[in-house]
């Protein structure tokens, strides 16, 4: 085996819900939810440095908020895989976030999987993509799902895997508002709404499966975004809105509060990224990992 690098450069790619049902709370109280996970090309960047102790994190651009640095998913990735190899891991990380928090994009998700996918590599911890996916799922559901990445159903919480055919090929337009929705929040109130949403998660299969733009389009929905629209209404415009625009499918992802347009041509998505306005407007695409190397 060769030296170890004293760096290692990694991009954390964002995901989306095409499909989110909620089917109902378990014992532990979390909710048990089918969802179509699809990673795409919005993403964060680390630079994981080896330094002579402990874990310094900074971040880019100046003055996003990321909470404090025991609650940082970057922190917590890091502490876990300390505690798993029984070895000190000193480092620095540069966090360049690109992906707006409290979107349900799983930014922090996706900056979890980089830091235990690198620092894995980056001192030769010999740890297995499921060892990886473990120690990720005890961070957050979806860690599991970005250190993987692609097109996958997911299943319990959103932990349960498989994977699924790659989308045919679209532009996504991403939007959010100025305010974000607490996840638990979104789901104290779905419990306490009286609607419960139409079945999304077998007609998007069908569509994956198919190959079918349009069908894939038409069937994407997610079971919290009534409820979200509630707490903040701007979803539901931005959503309208994108229809609006020329999108062959629109529907919140996660728990909010960004929508997402599904747009065939590009030009049609560039033009309607322009004209939302929205605080956070953005044009990526679907993607086939969860964690790249630069």
């Amino acid at each position: 085996m060769g030296a170890l690098a004293d760096r290692i450069d990694l991009r954390a790619f964002a995901k989306v819900n095409y499909a989110l049902e909620v089917r109902g709370l378990r014992d532990d109280g979390y909710h048990e939810i089918s969802t179509i996970l699809q990673s795409v090309s919005l993403a964060d960047e680390l630079e994981i440095e080896r330094t002579g102790g402990g874990i310094e994190l900074l971040l880019k651009p100046h003055g996003v908020e990321v909470g404090p640095l025991e609650e940082n998913t970057v922190y917590l990735a890091w502490k876990l895989l300390r505690e798993a190899s029984g070895r000190e891991l000193p480092v620095r990380v540069r966090l360049h976030k690109k992906i707006p928090p409290g979107a349900g994009l799983g930014g922090g998700s996706a900056d979890a999987a980089a830091v235990l996918a690198g620092a894995n590599e980056l001192f030769g911890l010999g740890l297995s993509h499921g060892d990886l996916r473990e120690l990720g799922g005890s961070i957050g559901a979806d860690v599991p799902f970005c250190l993987t990445g692609g097109t996958a159903l997911g299943e319990g919480i959103g932990d349960v895997l498989s994977p699924l055919p790659a989308p045919p090929d679209h532009h996504l337009v991403l939007v959010k508002p100025s305010r974000s929705a607490g996840t638990r929040g979104i789901y104290r109130a779905y419990e306490e709404h009286p609607e419960r949403g139409t079945a999304t998660v077998e007609p998007v299969i069908s569509a994956l499966r198919s190959g079918g733009l349009s069908a894939l389009a038409e069937a994407v929905g997610n079971d919290l975004e009534p409820v979200t629209i509630e707490l903040v209404p701007e979803v539901g415009v931005y959503r309208q809105r994108m229809l609006e625009e020329g999108a062959l499918g629109a529907a919140m992802t996660g728990s909010g509060t960004a929508v997402y347009g599904i747009f065939g041509a590009v030009e049609e998505a560039e033009i309607a990224s322009e004209r939302l306005e929205a605080p956070f407007a953005g044009l990526c695409g679907p993607v086939s990992r969860g964690v790249e190397r630069l």
